[in-house]
C-alpha cells in the first residue's frame, strides 16, 4: 500500500506537469496595456530548507509562508516575518544583489504590497516578464499557479482576489538546477536566481483583444496576412485593423472561436537591416483597444544562401548573453540592453544571436529598431533528457512561449530549438519534434540550432547531423585553435557539408583576460584571442556556404565552470569586451572584416 506521503506527491507532482505544455495563455503586447508596475524594493525571505512551503513530514502546508502571517496576540508562534527580514530589488536576481547568494541555488520567497483600485468591467491579470527557474504564485494567500521555465514571460487572472487596500502578492522562487529541466544540470551560464524581469498588473475589458498575427503574406508579398483573436467575444463582434501609413482601415467580423483571420492588399517598404521600417498599427474592437509597432519581411534560404526580402545577406553577428554590463548580473533595463547593442552596431553587426535561451522583450524589440535581426533560441542545451516526456513538454512549452511574445517582431529571423546537443535517437526524435511545433505555429521564419562536427580524414571538418536534415540553416560551433589545434591550423581546415543549407559558424573564438597581454602562442593574452580571430577568419573566408557567423562572444559573462582564478574569476573571458566595457585586440579584428563584407 502507498503511504500518504507517496500519494500526495505523486498528485502534486502530476498538478505540476499539467502547467506544461499546455496551450498558451498570455496577452499579445503586454507593453501597450494599461498596468500598475511592481517593480522595486521586495521583501524576502531566503528558505533553503523549503520550511516554508513543506511541513516536518515533508508535505506541503496549508499555512505557510504564501499566507503572510502576522501575530495577533503575544502567544501566537510565527516563525518568519517578511516586513522585517531582507530586501531586493525586482528585476534582479539575489547573486549578484547579495554578497551571501553568490553562489545559492534554491528557494527564496519574495512578497510584494500594493493597493489597488479596480474598474468595472475589467479583468486584472498579475504578469510576471520572467521568473527564474520554477515560480508558485499567491496573492492574498490564494494560490495563483505555477510556471516552470526561467526566461518566458506568463500570467495568473487576479481579478476576484484583489482588494483596494492591503494586497501582498508572494512568489515562492526556486532556481535549483535538475537533470530533467531545460537547461538540465550542467551549462556554461550563471544560474541566476529570482524574479529577473519586471512584474505588472494588467488591466483590460472583458471582452478584449487576446492575441494577434501580422506579417508579409508568405505566398504573397502584395499582400499583409494574419489573424486577431478576441476573449469573451461573440460571433459577428467587429474588429478594425488600421495601418495609417499605408491607408489600410480594415473591418472584420470574428467567427464562433472569437477569431478574425485577414489577408489584405498591400505594398508595404519591407524591413531590411539598413532600413528596419516599422509602420504603426492598431487593433480597435467596441471595447478594446491595442496599437503596435509592425514591420514586414521575407526570409527564406536559396541553397546556401540567406535571403532577406528576396537579396541575399550575409549575417555578420555577435552572440549575447543576457548579462547586464559594467555591473554584471541579470540585464534588468532597456539601457542596458542598449549598451549592448549599441556594442554590436559598433562591431558592425547586422545580426545578434541571443543566446542560451529567450532575452527579454526590451532586446528583442531594441534589436528591431536598430535593425539588426534576431536568433532567438530556447535552452536546450547540451545533455538534455531527451526521453523523458516532461523534459520534451517543458521544452515545447518555452518554445510556444517564446514564439507567442515575439511573433509580431519582425526582426527576429531564426528561431533556434537547440544547442550543441549529441546525437542519438531520442535527442533526433525529440528536436525532430520541436522544429515540427515551431513551423506549426510560424511558418514565416526559419528554423536552426548549433549543431556538433567531426572530423573527416586528417584536416576535413564534416556537417552531416542527421538535424540537418530538419533545420533551414545549420548552426555550427567550432573552436579551432581553442579547444583543439593551434591558431595557425584553421586556415587549413576543409569543410564538407552533406546538406546543400546554408551554413552560420554560429559560435568560434578563444579566452582572453583583457589587458593582460604577452605573445600570440600565450594563452589568455589579448594577443592569442586575436591570433584565433585572424586565423579563423582566414578559415571561414574558404567557406563556400557560409551565410554568416556570432563570434562567441560580445561580452565576458559569469560561468561557475570557470575557476582560473588570476584569469577567470568565475568569468568566461571569450568576450571582445570585458565585463566593464574594455574592448579588446579581437573586436578590432572581427570589426575590420565585417566593413569589408560589403553586404
Amino acid at each position: 500500500m502507498k503511504s500518504l506521503k507517496t500519494v500526495v506527491f505523486a498528485t502534486f507532482y502530476c498538478l505540476t506537469q499539467l502547467a506544461i505544455g499546455q496551450s498558451i495563455n498570455l496577452l499579445q503586447n503586454v507593453q501597450d496595456r494599461t498596468q500598475v508596475p511592481l517593480d522595486g524594493l521586495w521583501q524576502i525571505i531566503v528558505d533553503p530548507l523549503e520550511n516554508g512551503y513543506y511541513n516536518h513530514r515533508y508535505l506541503p502546508k496549508d499555512n505557510g509562508y504564501f499566507k503572510n502571517a502576522k501575530m495577533k496576540t503575544p502567544s501566537d508562534l510565527i516563525e518568519y516575518d517578511f516586513d522585517t527580514d531582507v530586501e531586493l530589488m525586482v528585476p534582479g536576481d539575489w547573486n549578484t544583489e547579495d554578497d551571501k547568494l553568490y553562489y545559492y541555488e534554491g528557494t527564496v520567497w519574495y512578497k510584494k504590497s500594493f493597493d489597488f483600485v479596480q474598474k468595472k468591467g475589467e479583468k486584472n491579470y498579475v504578469y510576471f516578464d520572467a521568473v527564474n527557474y520554477d515560480a508558485k504564485v499567491y496573492l492574498n494567500g490564494a494560490y495563483l499557479g505555477q510556471h516552470i521555465g526561467g526566461y518566458t514571460p506568463f500570467q495568473f487572472e487576479a481579478t476576484n482576489i484583489l482588494k483596494p487596500k492591503d494586497n501582498f502578492l508572494i512568489v515562492k522562487v526556486d532556481n535549483k538546477r535538475l537533470r530533467e529541466g531545460v537547461p538540465t544540470l550542467n551549462t556554461d551560464w550563471w544560474n541566476y536566481g529570482g524574479i529577473t524581469r519586471s512584474v505588472r498588473l494588467v488591466s483590460v475589458p472583458e471582452k478584449h483583444i487576446k492575441d494577434y498575427f501580422v506579417h508579409l503574406d508568405k505566398e504573397d508579398s502584395g499582400k499583409i496576412s494574419g489573424y486577431v483573436a478576441l476573449a469573451g467575444s461573440a460571433t459577428n463582434d467587429q474588429i478594425t485593423i488600421t495601418i495609417p501609413e499605408l491607408d489600410i482601415q480594415e473591418k472584420l467580423n470574428v467567427n464562433a472561436d472569437g477569431k478574425a483571420n485577414f489577408s489584405i492588399k498591400a505594398k508595404p517598404v519591407l524591413w531590411f537591416t539598413t532600413n528596419p521600417k516599422l509602420y504603426a498599427f492598431t487593433i480597435k474592437t467596441a471595447t478594446d483597444e491595442v496599437n503596435d509597432q509592425i514591420g514586414f519581411k521575407t526570409i527564406t534560404t536559396k541553397g546556401s544562401e540567406i535571403l532577406l526580402n528576396g537579396k541575399k545577406l550575409f549575417l555578420k553577428g555577435i552572440s549575447i548573453h543576457e548579462e547586464a554590463p559594467f555591473k554584471t548580473g541579470r540585464v534588468t533595463s532597456l539601457e542596458e540592453c542598449k549598451v549592448l547593442l549599441n556594442w554590436a552596431k559598433e562591431l558592425g553587426c547586422n545580426f545578434v544571436r541571443l543566446a542560451h535561451y529567450p532575452h527579454s522583450e526590451a532586446m528583442v524589440r531594441e534589436a528591431e529598431r536598430m535593425g539588426l535581426l534576431v536568433w532567438s533560441e530556447i535552452p536546450v542545451y547540451w545533455t538534455i533528457l531527451y526521453d523523458n516526456e516532461d523534459t520534451y513538454a517543458n521544452a515545447e512549452n518555452q518554445l510556444e512561449e517564446m514564439i507567442f511574445r515575439d511573433k509580431n517582431r519582425v526582426g527576429v529571423g531564426l528561431w533556434s530549438i537547440a544547442n550543441e546537443t549529441p546525437v542519438s535517437k531520442q535527442r533526433n526524435v525529440f528536436l525532430s519534434k520541436l522544429a515540427a511545433k515551431a513551423r506549426s505555429i510560424d511558418t514565416t521564419r526559419l528554423i536552426t540550432a548549433a549543431l556538433d562536427t567531426h572530423s573527416g580524414k586528417e584536416g576535413e571538418k564534416i556537417i552531416d547531423d542527421p538535424l540537418g536534415k530538419i533545420v533551414d540553416v545549420i548552426g555550427v560551433n567550432s573552436y579551432c585553435g581553442w579547444y583543439g589545434g593551434t591558431p595557425q591550423s584553421c586556415p587549413d581546415i576543409q569543410w564538407k557539408n552533406a546538406y546543400d543549407k546554408p551554413m552560420i559558424m554560429s559560435e568560434y573564438g578563444a579566452g582572453a583576460l583583457q589587458g593582460y597581454h604577452g605573445d600570440k602562442e600565450q594563452r589568455w593574452t589579448e594577443e592569442y584571442q586575436a591570433s584565433v580571430y585572424e586565423n579563423n577568419l582566414a578559415m571561414m573566408r574558404k567557406i563556400d556556404f557560409l551565410a554568416g557567423a556570432s563570434p562567441w562572444i560580445l561580452m565576458d559573462f559569469r560561468s561557475p565552470r570557470r575557476h582560473l582564478k588570476r584569469i577567470q574569476k568565475d568569468f568566461n573571458r571569450k568576450g571582445l569586451i570585458s565585463e566593464q566595457g574594455a574592448k579588446k585586440k579581437a573586436f578590432y579584428i572581427l570589426q575590420k572584416y565585417y566593413k569589408e563584407e560589403n553586404n
